[in-house]
């Protein structure tokens, strides 16, 4: 089938004074744009239980970002950045991230050209005692670097990430982070370490709201996609279609999958990641049905859904994936994707509705939407710019139900 997508198509203007630099006071004080079958309201965020149907299932992603940033020295005095994306050795994020030695990860290097050999370090004071960690590039990996981390205290390597690292804020900030950003650019229900950027859409949640949203019936589900720093990737070709999509990992419970094979046609994804987790799961599904397994090992194909049938139904595939899982005796279910949705006749069959942030323009992300609501995405922003809503990661919210 022939692809062709003009990402210029999906360009506005943003002006910078509209970008969110930094977080509101009250999490749940954020405009929310409500649309609604081609109608735009608004509305606050504390308010998004009014708008969703009743006894709705909110997804989130309930991945963690890491202190992914450390800014290390040349035995010179050089100054050198050293970005962790993922990890290399050991490849998964649980076993590097509790490594009490050594581990590699591949990763982006600042002011790379002034480090041609030997290692890049920072000393530090842990527990009384003078200590190092030490980084050695080992090779390169495309655009990124795979550096071996080693270090003398006895700390894990995630301990080190939490005590020298800093959080990775989005580069269109164009600012340092702060320590405002150490708990703000953090889910309330973060939980598993592996993420390089917050899953945003969750941001304007506050653990009153979810307490209250659940006395009024609403039920809450979690998967975890590690978000990659490739979600920041600027689409670069004019076919958007010749884009690389990026991998991230991804996992779900078996409770979770039954729950939302009980509530299939009314699951809110919060946030794009949640999105691209669940819309996933329709590839595993039609693996077992045409192999009988999933294939884990195998990551999901950045165009692999389009070539589902389209009488091929979500609660079929959750239901394959259900019965895999219990024939297996396992509770859940991990794999990768790189899928890319977009307005080419994509076709949702897990998600109903979805809360996310406004997306920067020509983006992967804005193609989403559109795939959504079609082209609406372009009234949606229009009225979002012309009634003073914030925009990016720390900006206001949309809920869009078609």
């Amino acid at each position: 089938m022939e692809r062709y997508i003009d990402i210029n198509d999906y360009n506005y203007e943003l002006p910078d004074e509209r970008i969110a630099k930094f977080p509101l006071e009250e999490r749940s004080s954020s405009k929310l744009l409500v649309y609604r079958g081609g109608e735009i309201t608004q509305s606050h965020f504390r308010s998004v239980g009014d708008f969703l149907p009743e006894g709705e299932m909110l997804v989130f992603n309930n991945t963690k970002v890491i202190r992914a940033r450390i800014i290390m020295h040349k035995p010179s005095g050089a100054r050198i950045e050293v970005f962790c994306l993922e990890p290399h050795t050991p490849a998964d994020y649980e076993r590097a991230l509790a490594a009490t030695e050594r581990c590699s990860w591949s990763c982006i290097v600042g002011g790379s050209k002034r480090w041609k050999e030997g290692y890049v370090e920072i000393n530090f004071c842990h527990e009384g005692r003078e200590e190092w960690l030490r980084a050695y590039r080992e090779g390169e990996k495309g655009r990124e670097q795979v550096i071996r981390f080693e270090w003398s205290a006895r700390m894990t390597f995630g301990e080190l990430l939490e005590l020298l690292g800093r959080i990775p804020i989005p580069p269109y900030l164009n600012r340092e982070s702060q320590e405002i950003d150490n708990t703000r650019y953090q889910t309330v229900y973060s939980k598993f370490e592996g993420s390089v950027a917050a899953p945003t859409a969750g941001l304007h949640f506050t653990p009153e709201l979810i307490d209250q949203m659940k006395g009024r019936g609403y039920r809450f589900g979690e998967v975890t996609l590690h978000v990659g720093a490739g979600t920041f990737l600027p689409v670069k070709e004019q076919d958007a279609t010749k884009h690389p999509m990026h991998t991230e990992h991804f996992e779900i419970q078996l409770a979770t999958l039954r729950d939302l094979l009980e509530k299939q046609g009314h699951v809110t994804a919060v946030g794009t990641t949640s999105v691209r987790t669940l819309e996933s799961l329709a590839a595993l599904g039609w693996r077992i049905r045409q192999g009988g397994t999933p294939d884990e090992g195998r990551t999901i194909g950045q165009w692999e859904l389009y070539d589902l049938p389209a009488d091929f139904t979500g609660a079929e595939a959750l239901q394959e994936l259900i019965g895999y899982l219990e024939r297996a005796g396992l509770e859940r279910l991990k794999c990768s994707t790189q899928i890319m949705i977009t307005p080419l006749g994509y076709r949702f069959r897990i998600v109903s509705h979805i809360i996310t942030n406004f997306h920067q323009p020509s983006s992967t992300l804005l193609l989403l939407v559109s795939a959504y609501v079609g082209e609406d995405w372009r009234a949606i922003y229009r009225y979002a710019l012309d009634n003073d809503f914030r925009f990016l990661s720390y900006g206001d919210s949309s809920l869009l139900m078609k």
